[in-house]
C-alpha cells in the first residue's frame, strides 16, 4: 500500500481514533456488565471557560470491572487531542488491567499496555504468560522505522509501565493508523481470552490487591504530566476534578 498523508483536519482524526476506542469499548459491553458511576454524570460534557477545548469523562464500574474509563478531551485550536479506555479489573483475578490512550501531538501518539498486578522480578510465570506472548509485537514496532518509541520524562510514569508497553509517536497515515487499529483489538481479544480463561485470587489476598490497585491508578493519574495541559485548557479546579475521576475518588457505586 502506498503511504498517503491525511488531510491536515483534526476533526476527522479525531473522529477516525474516537471510533477505534468506540469499536473496542464494544467488545468489553458484549463481555461485560457495565453501570455508569453517577459520580462524573455532569462530566460527560464540559468545556474550557475560554476557548474551544471540550471534553467528556465517562467512568463506570460492575461485577468484574472495578473502574472503567471512557474519555475524550480537544482542543481545535491547537489540534491537541486525547482519549482514553482504561479497564481496572477487580481483585477477583489477577490478570493485568488494560489500557489505551490515543493522541494527536499534532503527531499521531498511541499508549498501550497490560498494566502488570504482580512483581515482574519474582513472579516468572506471571511474566511469561502474560507479558512474553506480547513481546514479539514490542520489538516489532522497535524496528519499524515507521514509528518512534515515546519515552517519558517522568520518572513514576515510565515505572507504571510494563516493558512490553507500546508507547509510540508516529506520522499521521492511512497505514500507521491501521497499523494501530489492528494491533488494539488484537491486545484486546488476548486479554479478553485471559479474564475468562483466569484462575480466582484466594479470598484473604483479595483486599492486599485491590489497595495496590488503587495505589497504581492514583499515582498514574495524578503524576500523569500531560495533567498541564487540562490546567492550562480548563483551570485547576475542573482539571483536580478530572484527575479524581481516572482513579475513582469521587465515586459512588
Amino acid at each position: 500500500m502506498v503511504k498517503h498523508e491525511l488531510e491536515k483536519d483534526n476533526t476527522a482524526l479525531f473522529e477516525q481514533l474516537w471510533g477505534m476506542t468506540n469499536e473496542l469499548r464494544q467488545k468489553l459491553d458484549a463481555r461485560f456488565e457495565v453501570h455508569a458511576d453517577p459520580s462524573t454524570k455532569n462530566l460527560q460534557s464540559y468545556s474550557a471557560l475560554t476557548g474551544e477545548a471540550q471534553g467528556s469523562l465517562n467512568t463506570f464500574s460492575g461485577e468484574e470491572i472495578d473502574w472503567l474509563v471512557h474519555s475524550w478531551l480537544r482542543d481545535p485550536q491547537s489540534g491537541f487531542c486525547n482519549m482514553h479506555l482504561t479497564n481496572w479489573l477487580k481483585p477477583h483475578i489477577r490478570v493485568p488491567h488494560l489500557a489505551f490512550a490515543f493522541a494527536t501531538v499534532p503527531k499521531l501518539f498511541f499508549y498501550m499496555d497490560y498494566i502488570p498486578r504482580s512483581d515482574l522480578f519474582t513472579n516468572l510465570d506471571y511474566l511469561d504468560r502474560y507479558y512474553e506472548p506480547v513481546n514479539q509485537t514490542y520489538l516489532k514496532f522497535l524496528g519499524d522505522s515507521r514509528f518512534q518509541q515515546y519515552i517519558s520524562k517522568t520518572l513514576y510514569i515510565r515505572q507504571a509501565q510494563s516493558h512490553t508497553s507500546l508507547c509510540y509517536t508516529s506520522p499521521v497515515t492511512e497505514e500507521t493508523i491501521a497499523v494501530v487499529g489492528t494491533v488494539a483489538h488484537e491486545m484486546m481479544d488476548r486479554w479478553l481470552i485471559w479474564v475468562d480463561e483466569a484462575e480466582s485470587v484466594p479470598d484473604d489476598e483479595r483486599a492486599a490487591l485491590f489497595e495496590r490497585d488503587l495505589i497504581v491508578r492514583r499515582a498514574i493519574a495524578e503524576r500523569d504530566p500531560d495533567n498541564q495541559i487540562a490546567v492550562r485548557l480548563f483551570g485547576a479546579e475542573l482539571t483536580d476534578k478530572l484527575v479524581r475521576s481516572l482513579w475513582g475518588g469521587d465515586r459512588i457505586l
